[in-house]
């Protein structure tokens, strides 16, 4: 589906003084739920190279030092009153930021968002979303899980906020997929004997995207539930603190490698390539975070100049086993 700048948007730009006009060229912010995380930072990266490649744009990167939904609000607010030339803005809590991108809309900010979106309801205040289906990482988490254990077993789910609509929805596409059948609207219910998965009691675990709490709530499952068939992660704060991670996996190593145990998680930063090469992990999905960045300056260009975008555009996924870590990775 193709999405043009709103005639309400554009009559908001021509009131409001343009920010171009002071800098010369556009300034468009990048906004990630926190700036602690190297998932983001490569998104960074791919702002800052637009930045030196596409003519006129500057990428502003800001956003909360950790996750904190209340910080990243206002961090967009403040944006919204500089009058920056277009925000993209990653969701950590949805319903809470659409409140706040009404006040965008009426300022003649053009907004996409990016790696997470807002819910159904309020898609209307973004001109598109560019990122992940994070439906599809779920799913191929899940296929990953069930090629290891084709008769099922018990599970922890381990994921970000829980009110990040993109993690909600990895859920519900592992849910379903390894179900066989549809669990409900996102995040999906537990499972409890569908397709032979059960989820073990005290999942699932809720890190609001924090390594440690991450890694510790990982640990402490493992040690819990001597007999789990499965561990899947919805993001990469399970592995990014390297050290910890390794720390936590390496007494799982033999059981992973046997096929009792598999732990499964979503990105492929360099060092959960490096896990898995080691055998501390059996499979990886991962984002295109740097492509991100790039595309939503793109993204912004073509709106302030009447151009018309594709949403939601993906940006696809690489999907890693013990076996193919070597070449998954574009």
């Amino acid at each position: 589906m193709k999405k043009l700048l709103t005639a309400t948007a554009l009559l908001g730009a021509l009131a409001a003084p343009a920010f171009a006009e002071s800098h010369g060229g556009y300034t468009f912010a990048l906004v990630p739920k926190a700036m602690n995380n190297p998932f983001f930072d490569l998104a960074r990266d791919g702002c800052y190279k637009a930045q030196e490649e596409i003519e006129g744009v500057t990428c502003e990167y800001i956003g909360p030092g950790e996750h904190t939904e209340l910080e990243q609000i206002q961090i967009v607010q403040d944006l919204i009153t500089k009058g920056v030339d277009g925000i993209a803005v990653s969701p950590s809590n949805a319903p809470a930021m659409a409140k706040t991108l009404q006040e965008a809309e009426a300022a003649g900010i053009p907004v996409i968002t990016w790696d997470a979106d807002l819910l159904e309801d309020d898609k209307g205040l973004r001109a598109a979303f560019v990122g992940t289906n994070n439906y599809d990482i779920g799913v191929e988490l899940a296929k990953l899980v069930q090629a290891r254990h084709p008769d099922g077993g018990t599970i922890c789910l381990q994921t970000g906020g829980a009110a990040a609509a993109n993690h909600n929805e990895r859920l519900k596409g592992a849910r379903d997929t390894l179900a066989g059948e549809d669990m409900g609207e996102a995040p999906g219910s537990m499972l409890d004997g569908q397709g032979g998965w059960t989820e073990i009691s005290g999942c699932p675990l809720i890190t609001n995207d924090d390594g440690n709490v991450a890694v510790q709530g990982m640990t402490d499952i493992l040690a819990a539930n001597p007999d789990l068939t499965a561990f899947l992660s919805t993001g990469a704060f399970t592995q990014w603190f390297d050290n910890a991670y390794r720390g936590a996996a390496e007494p799982y190593k033999d059981k992973m490698a046997s096929g009792d145990l598999t732990i499964v998680v979503a990105d492929t930063l360099p060092m959960q390539v490096a896990q898995t090469k080691d055998g501390l992990g059996n499979g990886l999905v991962g984002q295109r975070p740097f492509e991100m960045g790039y595309l939503a300056m793109q993204m912004l260009k073509d709106l302030k100049e009447g151009g018309s975008l594709e949403d939601p555009t993906y940006t696809g996924l690489d999907v890693c086993t013990n076996e193919n870590i070597d070449t998954c990775v574009e």
